[in-house]
């Protein structure tokens, strides 16, 4: 049956609606089990293994993801496949975790009474509570989902929404127990944009030219210095220390203002107190440090010393936005 583009969009109104409601319901479901769940593997020195059959074996992969990038050590489990062999991946004092809507399917009912022989904790994450999976389970976690989405009630849909959000609430609660700080995120996290934000460091991009003048410099020699290591500026310095920056723009808005150009030197032009940062800081730190500041280069120092310039561009090109 054809739909007016009103029509379809009032669908998907209907299911964000119906699976947002779901969501804010389950947090006052959450009962002292989802501590107790929280607290077995904050003291568990082995691995969580979260298995699930049909959509919700897609959300456990999910799950074991958010678990493994946030420090919980976790694997997936098929629950078709650990009876036929997959079994052998659980050991002694692993914890299992176990999806199921109905917690009552015909696989779950085999698996179940297996893992019970093997003697590790079970924890349930289900939408009945009187299910069998739930009547059998150590905790139980109530990812409740009174209609699907699906007009027919069938599709797994809010029922896989609520999965989701409470493996996300279990997995951030354990990051928070665990104190786990973005120093921690990023030993998990090395590759793309992510992980160069979380440890990449001026020092690790600056560029290996170091552009600097004296105070006295001529407006020849500043140009020649900005032109020969072409980072578009040089740093001003009285000795050793850091007096201004110059930069490629600064010449030309001092070509376009001043008619005697021939007697200025590097301190008639100099922009005082330029933006410096240390080479210990994150590279994103530089970034943002330059968006405030509507600037694209910055000094770069080491403990008050100067050692270069990190370019916006030094910070663009490594994907970090």
């Amino acid at each position: 049956m054809l739909k007016s583009s009103k029509q379809i969009i009032e669908i998907a109104k209907s299911v964000i609606n119906q699976e947002a409601h779901a969501i804010l319901e389950l947090s006052s479901l959450l009962d002292n089990q989802f501590s107790e769940v929280v607290n077995l593997l904050y003291n568990s020195t082995d691995r969580l293994i979260v298995t699930g059959i049909g959509k919700s074996a897609i959300i456990a992969n999910k799950i074991v993801a958010t678990l493994n990038s946030t420090g919980q050590p976790a694997m997936f489990m098929h629950a078709a496949d650990a009876i036929h062999g997959d079994l052998g991946m659980i050991q002694n004092n692993d914890v299992i975790l176990c999806i199921s809507k109905s917690g009552s399917t015909p696989e779950i009912k085999v698996l179940v009474p297996l893992i019970r022989n093997l003697g590790n904790k079970l924890i349930a994450m289900v939408s009945n509570k009187l299910s069998f999976l739930a009547q059998h389970s150590d905790y139980v976690l109530h990812a409740f989902a009174e209609n699907e989405a699906c007009p027919n009630n069938l599709a797994p849909t809010t029922s896989t929404t609520t999965q989701l959000v409470l493996g996300d609430a279990l997995a951030l609660a354990l990051l928070e127990v665990r104190g786990f700080s973005s120093n921690d995120f990023a030993k998990y996290h090395p590759g793309g944009a992510l992980g160069k934000k979380l440890y990449l460091r001026v020092g690790d991009l600056m560029q290996s030219q170091k552009p600097q003048v004296n105070l006295s410099s001529s407006l020849q020699d500043v140009i020649i210095e900005i032109s020969s290591k072409r980072l578009g500026a040089t740093v001003v310095l009285d000795g050793n220390i850091i007096s201004g920056l110059i930069t490629d723009g600064d010449l030309r808005r001092m070509l376009e203002k001043s008619a005697d150009i021939n007697n200025l030197i590097a301190s008639d032009i100099m922009a005082e107190n330029p933006k410096c940062i240390s080479k210990n800081a994150l590279a994103a730190e530089a970034l943002g440090l330059m968006e405030v500041n509507q600037i694209s280069q910055l000094v770069v120092d080491d403990q008050g010393t100067y050692i270069g310039i990190i370019h916006l561009h030094d910070i663009l090109k490594e994907g970090i936005l």
